[in-house]
């Protein structure tokens, strides 16, 4: 293999640019090419490519967001749109494909190898954490230090004036961050869709709280719980029982940026070198993860299961903790 690109999809996350900087690093050790795709699968339709070298990626490691930029392609979702991606590739003699992003990325990787068995590696970068086959994903880490960190500065203002905040965090399909955070913040309570709490449940748990002479309370609310977010579930509180005085704060996309910690840079720079050395070893149609501090490839269709059932540890842990 004497070519490769690679390119950036879906949510930004932090440490996409380190494992940017490692794919191009690694094809230049390995004597191979590389294109960076701008814009996503856009670009690829497009044709947006501009070839990397070791100075394109140099002071990149420690950045947020991504410098290979991301969108949505409407138009690479349909068979006519993937055949013009696969048409633009091999123009620039380009002969494998990283790919980083998470479920839908990989969606749409999976039909392009399979359409055209054109050679592609998934890279794992998403702050939601659900892929299957590895224990972490790129930017999770950050994601949830950025929560920790939010919320031990609402919790400073939550004991001066003893109230109950509710703080929604992101997390449109699993509780991965609410939970993560929540053990780490010392939560009262987690709602989300694993925890399974209902309205009523959350009022008895703060009752207590109050019975065991708690100064404030914080409820993290994961944005895709029954509910619809914290302003619903606040309201329904609020409607219930009027002991509280309550607050929400609403994070947001405040969870995406920032320079990503040590463990995303560390966890971006293996991937990306695995996922270089993977496309030359002739690996295709699958995502390299980390189990167990060991990498390991998985196919993307077993990789967009998402994992949700590990979960269930930090369910029981929470509940435990939060008395």
């Amino acid at each position: 293999m004497k070519k490769i690109a690679v390119l950036t999809s879906g949510g930004d996350s932090p440490g996409m640019n380190a494992a940017i900087r490692a794919v191009v690093r690694s094809a230049v050790f390995h004597d191979v090419e590389v294109c960076g795709v701008f814009q996503g699968y856009q670009g690829l339709v497009d044709g947006d490519f501009k070839k990397l070298h070791v100075r394109s990626v140099a002071k990149i490691l420690g950045r947020g967001g991504t410098i290979l930029k991301s969108a949505r392609c409407d138009e690479f979702r349909t068979v006519e749109g993937r055949a013009k991606a696969f048409s633009k590739l091999k123009d620039q003699n380009i002969e494998g494909l990283v790919v980083i992003g998470g479920n839908g990325t990989f969606t749409g990787a999976m039909k392009l190898f399979e359409e055209h068995a054109f050679p592609v590696i998934g890279i794992p970068g998403t702050i939601d954490n659900d892929l299957a086959g590895t224990d972490n994903t790129i930017g999770f880490d950050t994601a949830t230090n950025t929560v920790v960190e939010a919320v031990d500065k609402i919790r400073d203002t939550a004991d001066s004036h003893n109230r109950l905040f509710f703080v929604e965090v992101m997390g449109r399909d699993n509780g991965f961050i609410a939970l993560r955070a929540g053990i780490a913040t010392g939560a009262i309570a987690v709602m989300s869709r694993e925890t399974n709490l209902s309205d009523d449940d959350l009022v008895q748990v703060l009752a207590a709280g109050q019975r065991s002479k708690k100064s404030s309370s914080i409820v993290i609310v994961a944005e895709g719980c029954e509910y619809g977010g914290a302003y619903e579930l606040a309201k329904k509180v609020k409607s219930k029982t009027d002991l509280y005085d309550i607050r929400i704060t609403v994070l947001g996309h405040l969870q995406r940026g920032g320079a990503p910690t040590c463990a995303d840079r560390v966890l971006a720079s293996r991937l990306g070198v695995e996922a270089v050395e993977a496309l030359i070893n002739g690996k295709t149609n699958c995502m390299i993860g980390i189990v167990n501090d060991e990498l390991r490839l998985t196919s993307f269709v077993d990789a967009i299961e998402n994992k949700v059932h590990s979960l269930d540890d930090e369910v029981r842990i929470a509940r435990i903790l939060s008395i």
